[in-house]
C-alpha cells in the first residue's frame, strides 16, 4: 500500500482485469550459408533487393555460396518478407582494405572477408563546395569535413577508369558500379558512424586522438582480401563461447528471438549440419527447420529420413531454377523456396493452416532441351505411398492437370502420431511461446487464488482468439481449450515452493490429408 502522511485526496491506478497477450511472428527465417559478400553476424533482410544490396545477389552455379543465394531467392519469390540471414566464411577469411593518412591512419575494409580485390573503389576527398541549386558563392572547403564516395563492382575491375571523369566517358574500359554509395559533408571525426550505415564498406581510425582529413587523390582499390579456409562444419556451428553480439552461423542465430523457421539451403555439402539444426530447433523449441534430401536421393524406395523429430520436416526432390542473366539453369535445394511457402501461409492463412497444396514459384515450368525437367525427379502417387508414411514431403509435377508444380506433403519426421503435421507442432509452438511471453508479468506475484484468476483470463482471451481464427476444433471455446490454475494443478508444496502450475488443453484443426468422396446409386421411390 501507498504511504500517505497528508491529509488530502490521493489518485491511484490499479490493473485488475486479465493481460493481453499478443501473438509471435511465426513466419521470419533464418538462413546459414556462404554468400558472396557481405557482414558475417546475422542480419535482418526484408527483401531480394535489400539482400542484393547487403551480399551481392545470386552466385554463379560453380560458386559454393549458389545454393544459399538461389534458396534466399526463393523464399522471396515464393511471399517470405522476412529474413536474418547468417554468412559463413572459411577459417583465415580477411577483409579487403585500404588505409589512408599519417600517425592516425583510417582503415576501410568491405563490410565482410572474402576475395573482394578491385572490386571496391573509395575516394576521399574535400567536400562539396556549394549546393548546385544554390546561386550562392562557393564556399571554402572545410578542412574538417570529406566527402567518400564507394563503387562497388560484381568482378574485379582492372584497369580502373574513373566513372566520374566526364573527359572519359568514351573509354571503351568504362563501366559504371554495380552499387554505389556517396557520403558528402561528413565530419573527419564521425566517419566511423557514418559508414555505419554502409552495405558495402566500414572504417575504423588507429585511435582516438585528434584526426587529421584523410584523402586519397582518386578512386583506390581495396586490396587484401581472402576467402579463407574451405567451408568446413565449424564455420556453419559459429562459436558459442563468444560475446552475443559476436556469434555467427547457428549460434547467432540462436541468439535471434524472431526466427522461427531455420534453413541451411546448402546442407547436403557439410555433413553434420541437418542434425545441428534439428538439435537447434529441439532445444530452443521456437523453430521449425526445413530440411531437404540429398540430389543424389533419386529412389524413392531407399530415401530414409535421417531421424525422428516433431521440429523438423524434410522435401524431395531438388527444383529447377533459370539464372535470369545467362539463362541458364541448375538444379537446387527446395529448403529456401519451401520456406517461401511457410511465410506466406502463415500471413494469408495462420499457422495452422498446413504449407502444402501451393504452387512453387521463382522455378522453371516447362520442360528444357536436353530432358532437363522442372524436379531432379518426377514422383509419381506410387512414390509418394512410399514416401509420405515416412515423413518425406513430396514436390509433386501437376502440370498435365494445370495445378503447376507443387507442394504436396505436410508431415513432420515425428515418430508420435500427435505431432506428424508440420501445421499442429508449428500451431501448439506459437501458443506456447505467444502465451510464455505474455505471462511474464507473473514472475514474482502472489501466488494465489487472484493471480490465478487473471492468469486463465489472459491465456482464455487469447485462445478464445485462436479459436475464432480458425485454429483449433470445436463450435464453442468450451470445446476447442481449457485453462485450469488452481489447487487441483498444484499441491500446497508447489505452492510453498514458488511454483504457480497452470494447464492448458487445445485440440488442434488437423489437415484433410486423405479427401474420400463416396458416391452412390440412388433410386427414386414413389411418395407415399
Amino acid at each position: 500500500m501507498p504511504e500517505y502522511l497528508a491529509p488530502g485526496v490521493y489518485t491511484e491506478e490499479i490493473s485488475t482485469g486479465p493481460v493481453p497477450i499478443e501473438g509471435v511472428s511465426t513466419s521470419t527465417a533464418g538462413f546459414v550459408g556462404p554468400t558472396l559478400r557481405g557482414p558475417v553476424h546475422p542480419r535482418l533482410v526484408t527483401s531480394w533487393l535489400d539482400f542484393q544490396r547487403w551480399y551481392g545477389g545470386l552466385a554463379d552455379p560453380t560458386s559454393p555460396a549458389a545454393h544459399t543465394t538461389w534458396g534466399v531467392r526463393g523464399f522471396f519469390d515464393n511471399g517470405g518478407t522476412r529474413m536474418f540471414m547468417a554468412r559463413v566464411v572459411g577459417s583465415g577469411a580477411r577483409e579487403a582494405q585500404l588505409q589512408l593518412g599519417g600517425s592516425n591512419r583510417l582503415t576501410i575494409r568491405s563490410a565482410g572477408p572474402g576475395k573482394l580485390d578491385d572490386q571496391f573503389f573509395v575516394r576521399v576527398m574535400d567536400p562539396t563546395a556549394r549546393d548546385p541549386k544554390s546561386t550562392a558563392a562557393p564556399r571554402p572547403p572545410d578542412p574538417g569535413r570529406v566527402r567518400i564516395t564507394v563503387a562497388f563492382y560484381d568482378r574485379p575491375y582492372k584497369p580502373f577508369v574513373d566513372f566520374t571523369d566526364n573527359a572519359k566517358r568514351s573509354d571503351p574500359n568504362r563501366r559504371e558500379p554495380s552499387q554505389l554509395e556517396d557520403y558528402d559533408d561528413v565530419l573527419v571525426a564521425d566517419i566511423e558512424t557514418v559508414l555505419l550505415s554502409s552495405s558495402l564498406i566500414t572504417a575504423a581510425f588507429d585511435s582516438n586522438k585528434p584526426v587529421a582529413r584523410p584523402t586519397n587523390a582518386g578512386f583506390a582499390p581495396l586490396t587484401g582480401g581472402t576467402d579463407g579456409a574451405a567451408l568446413a562444419l565449424i564455420d556453419y556451428l559459429g562459436d558459442g563461447s563468444r560475446p552475443v553480439d559476436e556469434r555467427r552461423g547457428l549460434e547467432g542465430l540462436k541468439t535471434v528471438d524472431e526466427v522461427s523457421l531455420l534453413v541451411a539451403p546448402d546442407e547436403a555439402t557439410q555433413a553434420g549440419i541437418t542434425d545441428e539444426i534439428r538439435k537447434q530447433c529441439e532445444e530452443l523449441r521456437d523453430r521449425f527447420g526445413i530440411l531437404q534430401t540429398k540430389l543424389s536421393e533419386v529412389n524413392p524406395g531407399t530415401i530414409i529420413p535421417p531421424f525422428t523429430s516433431s521440429y523438423v520436416a524434410i522435401y524431395f526432390p531438388w527444383i529447377r531454377v533459370m539464372d535470369p542473366v545467362t539463362q541458364a539453369t541448375l538444379l537446387v535445394p527446395p529448403a529456401g523456396h519451401v520456406a517461401g511457402v511457410y511465410a506466406a501461409t502463415d500471413q494469408l492463412r495462420g499457422v495452422h493452416k498446413a504449407p502444402a497444396n501451393v504452387d512453387l514459384r521463382g522455378i522453371v515450368t516447362n520442360d528444357l532441351p536436353g530432358n532437363k525437367k522442372p524436379l531432379s525427379y518426377t514422383a509419381s502417387k506410387g512414390d509418394q505411398d512410399v514416401l509420405n508414411p515416412r515423413g518425406v514431403n513430396v514436390i509433386r509435377d501437376f502440370r498435365a492437370d494445370r495445378r503447376g508444380i507443387r507442394v504436396w506433403g505436410a508431415r513432420t519426421l515425428a515418430d508420435n502420431a500427435q505431432w506428424k503435421y508440420v501445421n499442429v507442432r508449428r500451431l501448439f509452438m506459437f501458443v506456447e511461446e505467444s502465451v510464455d511471453q505474455g505471462t511474464q508479468w507473473v514472475v514474482f506475484e502472489p501466488n494465489d487464488e487472484f493471480t490465478w484468476a487473471r492468469v486463465i483470463r489472459s491465456i482464455e482471451n487469447f485462445l478464445t482468439s485462436v479459436w475464432r481464427g480458425g485454429a483449433l476444433m470445436g463450435t464453442t471455446p468450451d470445446e476447442a481449450f481449457r485453462v485450469r490454475c488452481d489447487r487441483t494443478t498444484m499441491t500446497q508444496d508447489d505452492i510453498d515452493n514458488g511454483r504457480l502450475i497452470c494447464l492448458i488443453g487445445m485440440a488442434p484443426v488437423k489437415p484433410a490429408e486423405f479427401v474420400i468422396l463416396r458416391f452412390f446409386q440412388q433410386t427414386i421411390e414413389a411418395n407415399t
